[in-house]
C-alpha cells in the first residue's frame, strides 16, 4: 500500500491534469480523497483540474468549430448522443455547459455539438470557466470531506478485495443501462 502512494504522489498531479483534460470525474474524486489522506496538496489540486478541464472543453470546442469535417468520421456511431447533446443545448441554452460537465456519455459532446451549430466561442469559454469551477470544487470537495469513509471502506475491504470490483462493475452497468434505456426514442 505504501508503494501504491508514493507512486500516486509522485504522479499524481500529472495524472491530475492529463486525466482532468479528458473530464474524468473519478480522477478528480480520487484528488480529492489523496487530498484529504495528505499525500496531495487540496488547492493545487483544484487549479490544476480546473484549468485542464477548461481547456479541454475549450480544445473540444475548437476542434468542433474549426475542424468539423476532420472529426465527423469519429461520431458516425454516435448520433443518438449526439442528438441528445444537442437537445440538452437547445432547451437548456446557457445551463448546457454546467450539466454537461456532470453527465457522462456525453460530456464532450456537448462542447462539440455547440461548436457545430455555431455557439459563440468566447461566450463559450467564458461560460466554461464558471462551469469547470463548480464541476472540479464540487466533486473534488465531496469527495475530500467524504475522504474519512472511504478510508474506512478501503481498510475494511483489503481483507475482500473483490468486493470494489464488483461494485464497480454493478455501478458501470447500472450507468450504461441507464444511458442506453433513457436515450432511447419510445415509439
Amino acid at each position: 500500500m505504501e508503494d501504491t502512494l508514493t507512486d500516486l504522489t509522485t504522479w499524481g498531479y500529472l495524472a491530475l491534469a492529463f486525466f482532468s483534460f479528458g473530464g474524468s470525474l473519478v480522477v478528480v474524486a480520487a484528488a480529492g480523497v489523496l487530498s484529504y489522506m495528505g499525500e496531495m496538496n487540496l488547492f493545487i489540486s483544484l487549479a490544476i483540474a480546473i484549468f485542464f478541464n477548461y481547456i479541454g472543453d475549450m480544445f473540444l470546442f475548437y476542434l468542433g468549430k474549426y475542424h468539423r469535417d476532420d472529426i465527423k468520421p469519429y461520431f458516425e456511431k454516435h448520433k443518438r448522443k449526439i442528438a441528445l447533446s444537442t437537445l440538452i443545448m437547445r432547451k437548456y441554452g446557457v445551463l448546457a455547459i454546467f450539466i454537461q460537465k456532470f453527465l457522462y456519455g456525453i460530456k464532450t459532446l456537448v462542447p462539440i455539438s455547440m461548436a457545430l451549430s455555431r455557439y459563440d466561442f468566447k461566450k463559450f469559454g467564458f461560460y466554461n470557466i464558471f462551469a469547470s469551477i463548480l464541476f472540479v470544487t464540487t466533486i473534488m470537495l465531496l469527495s475530500y470531506y467524504a475522504g474519512g469513509t472511504i478510508e474506512v471502506l478501503f481498510n475494511k475491504f483489503q481483507s475482500y478485495p473483490w468486493i470494489p470490483f464488483v461494485v464497480l462493475i454493478i455501478i458501470i452497468g447500472a450507468i450504461w443501462y441507464a444511458m442506453e434505456h433513457f436515450t432511447k426514442v419510445k415509439k
